[in-house]
């Protein structure tokens, strides 16, 4: 039995979401908050394994709440939104970089034709973050510079003559991403591609959102776009984004098939077969394996594979199956993701060198 906490200041929004939680007998209400106070207190007293948090409240709001909750008793905590301002759009990706795992749409009101789909999505959702292992969030720390160390550095790595960089991510992504791009120059001499698995409505507010620190230029991708130096390319919604023969963007809308819904495999097995070793590919954290095989993919064809580390993985279900596959070189937190990128300089051929805390994959090492 999986114990659900709602959170919203609407008593009609209680009542709806209290309703469908009812709904699924492998869920059970243990408490309704009315505002982020509210919610705090009643994460300690009734131990939720799943919390789902508004963010427009009296008081404190959901953005404070997730962060007192994720530095106190972190608990999974679920955005859900009506998406109604720009404001709030903002306001959710906040709440995640301070530890929401995930963003739900709130159901349409009952006779809405709509509501049967996003009712379910709305507990599978609440299903699978229940599963996640979240860690306590603690200030962000200044990054430190370690000397260096022969047996943990890794070799000088030769970036010159990258054509395109390949991210991945899921669950925890979006913070990640913007740890990344924050750190990149406006100037930086290779264009990213990027599948961002994430619900559907909110990837124009994420873009916002990251745009907000980043220097590069963020779009959401369109079939015969041309890849920019300093660009970075998102797969739209419900769709994979590939390379074609002619080096531009070819995006595909996803199949009725669910094994076909694998974008970040299918933009880095798109990548390893245009580009080869003139390519990067980063997995970052998310639920399942989607990436893995084409992380693989990429390694065997001589491309840079960086997968991120368990310590900071939101979830680290993608990057460790990959690493199960043997398909990453590097092991390496989103700071040292950045210094590694940093190394594509624009001043010309330059060589990539990790801090000391990058971990080195044995390749021999049988997992």
């Amino acid at each position: 039995m999986i114990n659900v906490l709602i959170v919203d200041d609407s008593l009609t929004t209680r009542e709806y979401i209290s309703y469908i939680i009812d709904q699924d007998p492998e869920l059970r209400l243990v408490g309704a908050a009315r505002n982020g106070q509210e919610a705090i207190q009643l994460v300690a007293s009734a131990s939720p394994d799943v919390v789902i948090m508004d963010i427009h409240m009296p008081g404190m709001d959901g953005y404070k709440a997730t962060r007192t909750i994720m530095e106190t008793r972190p608990v999974p905590i679920i955005i859900h939104s009506s998406l109604v301002a720009p404001e709030q759009t903002k306001n959710i990706f906040n709440a995640m970089e301070a530890g929401a795992v995930a963003v739900a749409q709130k159901p349409p009101g009952i006779g809405n034709p709509e509501t049967k789909p996003f009712m379910e999505k709305l507990l599978r959702t609440v299903k699978l973050m229940a599963e996640v292992k979240v860690v306590r969030r603690r200030p962000a720390r200044p990054k430190k510079q370690s000397p260096e160390s022969p047996a943990r550095i890794l070799q000088a790595t030769d970036l010159t003559g990258i054509e395109v960089i390949a991210i991945g991510a899921s669950t925890g992504g979006p913070p990640v991403l913007h740890q990344i791009f924050r750190e990149l120059p406006p100037d930086f001499p290779v264009p990213i591609a990027v599948v961002q698995h994430i619900t559907t409505g909110f990837l124009p507010g994420m873009l916002k959102w990251l745009g907000g620190d980043s220097r590069l230029d963020l779009k959401i991708a369109r079939t015969g776009d041309s890849l920019a130096p300093g660009h970075v390319y998102f797969a739209p919604e419900e769709s994979n984004m590939g390379i074609s023969d002619n080096g531009r963007i070819l995006v595909t809308k996803f199949g009725g098939q669910k094994e076909l819904k694998r974008p970040v495999t299918h933009l880095f097995m798109s990548v390893a077969q245009r580009c080869g070793a003139r390519a990067v590919g980063i997995l970052l954290t998310g639920m399942g394996d989607d990436g893995a095989l084409g992380l693989k993919e990429m390694k065997r064809r001589g491309a840079q594979t960086l997968v991120q580390d368990r310590e900071t993985a939101t979830v680290f279900g993608m990057p460790e199956s990959a690493i199960k596959l043997d398909a990453a070189n590097y092991i390496l937190s989103p700071p040292e993701i950045s210094d590694f990128l940093n190394g594509l300089s624009a001043r010309g051929p330059q060589k990539a060198k990790p801090s000391a805390s990058v971990q080195l994959i044995d390749t021999d090492k049988n997992f």
